[in-house]
Order: structure tokens, then C-alpha cells, then sequence
């Protein structure tokens, strides 16, 4: 079993030795002709090649005296004229996968046709080129040698475009390689062909060993023969991490061994730029096919290799349309611009950003309501795991504000203008929001009162935990309105609270005594049930004490800092937009100091109500 498909042609035994730079032939009869190609002759006779090619006859027949031919342009050297000569002389030879397109070119080149002689040398490469297009790994081996110095030759001939076409055949449709071609040419050690045709990625490493505009005709065949976007991707992808040394070299584990192991000489970062380029302009425009990841590494190794800026511009894209699959250290994109104002690209961030918006706005039916968003946005938080993109990107872009936060250099027009494009309804909670914040005002104490309240108007404090809340309470960073508006939001969800505890209390008690019976029946088996009501009301009034005691701390926090500022509760309500509707004068029917509010802010109305006699009555009767 041969190492890869082979034709034997020619009987004799081989007559031809080297002498220095010498080819000569131990026939016995002295040489008459002498062939130059390059700086190697060859000393032969002038029948047996006259024979065989119609150019050496020509040039014999125009000067009969002439000894010396030159042949520097001979496709193939002085190396394919060697196998030439063996064939004039009848020498035994074989064509292969790696000669036969330099000899298929050199025959054309020397006119070796059926004219001169039952079966030519045109004719039994042509026949051997056609056999050998039937198997995958030969076919790919005489494609490489294409490229060699027979290229144009091999172009006039149609030798590279049939071996393109014959590998995009078997790659678009595997049980083309049938399992006789592997046989026959077992040297699959290239790809591994035969433990890996089940695979739809099979042939990503032998086309990966192709120049570049050799695969970039390849993979124009495969689109135009329809094949599937994955695996044009998937192909490219591979090709990039092994050819490009700056991109491999961001990868670690298994690839970036590969791309050290295989590549021999290192590109130039000038090739390294074409690359990329090429290889951008052949990704697919299908969103979510190429890996976000890479999209981000290519992006990161254009923009340090300088490639050109419809490259960089179409990578964001790209990764704009399919943001929410990015992670943030990929996101952390180095600026390597000639002002290196920040650490962090974040002009480039921004304009990923907004095209993202862009196709979630295409991707948002205009006649959507406020309403399904909404019920859009709580179906995210309760499937956890798949929330939807725009919530995902909301986190995405707080966590990156976060990360630039600390630099000094970044303006509050860059910070504020990448924190605006996120709608109000894709943050559950502000929280990461004013850790940014937090962070970029302590990097920034430069700022102004006026600028750090508008900064804090990016968060909305009615969407911060318990927990940021009382961070911000105590944080001296913040302007004063801020830390009052935080107060004022808390308090408002306490009072809520409470008087939700005490309606639920009231309308328990309304039911009982409309269902006395039942009430009965459920008394019988208080001894027997743990989940007994008169425990549970405990339980809510010893909660309720517990509120009421954070409130009043909370109270007296505010009280100190007003205290501090000289700023009276009616002008912090009137700087929040609220007004307060006095107690009725009706002491008979009020045993405590209990008041009625209505709170307006700017956009929302909030009515709380606290316990009424008869809520108190009750409470004491089941006391």
C-alpha cells in the first residue's frame, strides 16, 4: 500500500546522474543538446526529445547547429524537466499528487501532445489529474503545489479551479470521500479523514493548510454550493486562530498549542492584516453563528494590528447584534488609539452598544405594548437562566461601567452616555448601577454638586435593595438630595409594608366573624395544628415592632444630617415635589398620633393608610 495515489509510466532502467550542477545520461553515445534551466544543465540528446515535444523541435529545426537550449521559463525547473527527460527516454518514473501539476504544466509548455507520440505526456497527466480528483487528500495535495511556480499556468489550464471545485464537493457532501479513496490514499494523517468524515468539521484542518487566497476561493465555492453558515464559520474560525499568531496567541488550552505546533514561520504583521481583513469580510451575516468571543478577539487583534476601519466597523456589528453573549473581560477592549485617552476603548463599547439597540429596537413590534414588555421582563427574572437579551446586556454594561470607573480619565459625558442607552425597565435593580456610580465618584472627587447629581439621576432610587440603600444612606459621596430621596423611598416601603400587614390583619377578622362556624371548627384543632393564627398574628406584630424601630433609626439619621445642613423637612419635601394634607381636627375619634398622608412625587402617587379604632378594636379583642 502506497503512501498516496501513484502511475508508473516508463521501463528502462534509470540512466540520468548528477555531476555538480550536471545532469547527464550514461547511454554510451555522446551528448549532442544541452538544456539550461536556472543554473543546472542537462547533457542529453536531441531524438529522443524532438520525439516527444513539438517547442524542442521547433527550436532544433530553426538552428540544426544550435547545442544549447535555454528553458528558463520552463513551468516546474529544472526539477520537472528531469522527470521529462526520463520520460522521453523511456526511464521509469512515477506521477504523483505533488508533481503531476508542474509536469501537467511543463508538458503544455513544451507542446507534448498525441502528435508526437501514442500516449503524451499531456495526455497521461491529464488522465492521472482526473483519477486522483476522486480522493480527498490527494486532491488537496496537488492543490498546494499549484502555488508553487506554475500558478499562472496552472490558472490557463483550470488545474486549481477543478481541484477547488472537487474539494468543495467532498466537504458540502461527505459520502463523496468514499471509504475505496481512503483506501487508496491512506495518507489521511493531514486531517485524519477516516476517524473524523462522521464529523461536520472534518476538513477544517486540511483546507486550513491552504495560502490564503487559495482558501479564500475555496470557501467562496462552498458558499456559493449553499453550504451551511456553521460550517463556513466554523471553518474561518479555525483558519484565524491557526494562521494569525497575534489572534492564536490570546487563546489558551488546546488551540493555542496547535497554532505553535503547526505554524513554521511566523507571518508578517502586514499579512497578519490582510488576514484579518479577508477573513472578516467572508463571516457570514448571520446572527449568533460566529462565537461572540471571537468576534471580540478578532476585533481586539485588528485594531492592534491596525487594520482598516470598515474591518473594525463591520466586527462591530457583529458583536453588536449579538451582545448579550459577551463576557465582560472580553469586553475590556485596550485603547490603542494615538491619544490613549482611557485604559479601556469605550467609544468602541458605545457604538457596539447602540447597534445593539438598533436591531432590538427592528426586533420589537411597533404595535408592542408598554405592557407586554413588562410582562416580557418579569418572564425573565422568573426563568432566571434565560433572560432576555436586553437584560442581559443591562448587567453586561453596568459590570464594564464598573471596570472603567476607577480611571481617571474617563469623562462624565462617556460614563453618563453609555449608562442612558439602557431602558429603565431592563435593570431588576440599580444596585450594580450605583457601585459604578459609587466607584466613579470616588475616582473623580473633582466633581461638582451639580455634576454628581447628575450622574446619581442615571439610578432610580426606588430600585435599590435593602442593602445598597443603606450604603448610600451613609455615603458621603452622594449629594444630600440623593441620600434623602434613598430616605425617602425606604420609608415610603416601609409605611407600605406596614399597612399592608394591618389590612391583611383586617380583613382576617371580617372573615372570621362572617364564618363563625367555620372559625369554630378551625379552634377545635388548634391543639393539633402548627400553623395556628393567633401564633401567626404574633409573629406579623413582632415584625411590624421591628419595622417601626428601623424607621424611627432611620428617622433620627436624618434628623442629625439635617440638623448638619440646616435644612428644614418642608424644604427637602418641596425639593422632592410632595406636599402633606393636615390631620382632621377630630380628637374623639383618634386615640393616637396617627395622620393621614398623601405623598405626590414628580411622577407616581402613593396613598398609605394607617390602623383606623376599629383595626385597634379588633386587635385587642384577639388580644
Amino acid at each position: 500500500m502506497t503512501d498516496m495515489a501513484c502511475m508508473k509510466l516508463g521501463s528502462k532502467s534509470d540512466v540520468f546522474y548528477l555531476d555538480r550542477q550536471n545532469w547527464l545520461c550514461s547511454t554510451g553515445l555522446p551528448s549532442d543538446v544541452i538544456v539550461e534551466i536556472g543554473e543546472t544543465s542537462f547533457h542529453l540528446h536531441k531524438f529522443p526529445l524532438i520525439s516527444r515535444s513539438e517547442l524542442l523541435e521547433t527550436i532544433m529545426k530553426e538552428d540544426n547547429e544550435k547545442s544549447v537550449i535555454e528553458l528558463h521559463e520552463l513551468p516546474g525547473g529544472a526539477k520537472a524537466f528531469l522527470l521529462i527527460a526520463k520520460f522521453c527516454y523511456g526511464v521509469k518514473m512515477e506521477l504523483t499528487p505533488s508533481n503531476v501539476v508542474s509536469l501537467r504544466c511543463a508538458a503544455e509548455y513544451l507542446q507534448m501532445t498525441e502528435d508526437y507520440g501514442e500516449g503524451n505526456l499531456i495526455i497521461q497527466t491529464e488522465n492521472f489529474l482526473n483519477h486522483i480528483f476522486t480522493y480527498w487528500t490527494d486532491t488537496l495535495r496537488a492543490l498546494r503545489t499549484c502555488e508553487e511556480d506554475v500558478l499562472p499556468f496552472a490558472e490557463e489550464l483550470h488545474i486549481t479551479s477543478r481541484c477547488i471545485q472537487s474539494l468543495v464537493l467532498k466537504a458540502a457532501d461527505p459520502s463523496l470521500v468514499t471509504s475505496q479513496s481512503v483506501v487508496q490514499s491512506p495518507e489521511n494523517r493531514i486531517g485524519g479523514l477516516v476517524s473524523k468524515i462522521t464529523c461536520e468539521d472534518w476538513w477544517y484542518e486540511d483546507v486550513s493548510s491552504l495560502s490564503l487566497p487559495l482558501y479564500k476561493r475555496f470557501m467562496h465555492g462552498a458558499s456559493g454550493r449553499h453550504m451551511k453558515a456553521e460550517k463556513i464559520s466554523g471553518s474561518l474560525v479555525y483558519y484565524a486562530k491557526k494562521n494569525v499568531p497575534l489572534l492564536g496567541s490570546q487563546f489558551s488550552g488546546n488551540n493555542s498549542n496547535k497554532s505553535s505546533s503547526i505554524s513554521c514561520c511566523t507571518p508578517s504583521e502586514a499579512d497578519q492584516r490582510n488576514m484579518i481583513e479577508e477573513i472578516v469580510e467572508m463571516l457570514p451575516n448571520v446572527k449568533g453563528i460566529t462565537p461572540t468571543k471571537f468576534l471580540l478577539r478578532v476585533l481586539r487583534t485588528a485594531m492592534a494590528l491596525y487594520a482598516s476601519s470598515s474591518c473594525c466597523a463591520s466586527l462591530e456589528k457583529k458583536i453588536g447584534a449579538q451582545l448579550d453573549e459577551a463576557d465582560l473581560d472580553d469586553l475590556l477592549i485596550p485603547n490603542i488609539g494615538y491619544l490613549m485617552e482611557t485604559l479601556y476603548d469605550i467609544d468602541c463599547v458605545q457604538r457596539m452598544l447602540d447597534h445593539f439597540m438598533i436591531v432590538e429596537h427592528d426586533g420589537i413590534d411597533s404595535t408592542t405594548s408598554s405592557n407586554d414588555i413588562e410582562e416580557e421582563r418579569e418572564k425573565g427574572l422568573l426563568e432566571g437562566s434565560q433572560q432576555t437579551p436586553m437584560i442581559k446586556v443591562a448587567n453586561l454594561v453596568d459590570s464594564y461601567l464598573a471596570e472603567v470607573a476607577p480611571d481617571s480619565n474617563v469623562k462624565l459625558q462617556k460614563f453618563q452616555a453609555l449608562a442612558a442607552v439602557i431602558p429603565d425597565y431592563a435593570r431588576t435593580l440599580d444596585d450594580a448601577l450605583y457601585r459604578a456610580i459609587d466607584i466613579y465618584l470616588k475616582a473623580h472627587p473633582w466633581l461638582t454638586d451639580s455634576e454628581k447629581e447628575q450622574i446619581c439621576k442615571l439610578m432610580n432610587c426606588q430600585k435599590l435593595s435593602l442593602e445598597a440603600s443603606t450604603h448610600a444612606a451613609q455615603n458621603e459621596r452622594l449629594p444630600l438630595r440623593v441620600v434623602v430621596q434613598v430616605l425617602f423611598f425606604e420609608q415610603l416601603k416601609l409605611r407600605t409594608s406596614v399597612a399592608g400587614w394591618f389590612f391583611s390583619s383586617d380583613n382576617n377578622n371580617n372573615s372570621s366573624l362572617e364564618n363563625s362556624e367555620k372559625q369554630q371548627h378551625n379552634l377545635a384543632l388548634i391543639g393539633n395544628d402548627q400553623t395556628n393564627p393567633f401564633m401567626a398574628f404574633e409573629n406579623v406584630r413582632e415584625r411590624v415592632s421591628e419595622l417601626e424601630k428601623e424607621y424611627l433609626h432611620m428617622k433620627k439619621e436624618l434628623e442629625k444630617m439635617m440638623v448638619k445642613s440646616k435644612i428644614s423637612w418642608n424644604v427637602i419635601l418641596k425639593k422632592l415635589g410632595c406636599r402633606l394634607i393636615p390631620k382632621p381636627p377630630n380628637n374623639n375619634k383618634v386615640t393616637k398620633s396617627c395622620r393621614k398622608t398623601k405623598i405626590t412625587p414628580t411622577s407616581t402617587t402613593i396613598t398609605t393608610t394607617t390602623t383606623t379604632m376599629e383595626d385597634q378594636k379588633a386587635m385587642t379583642e384577639v388580644n
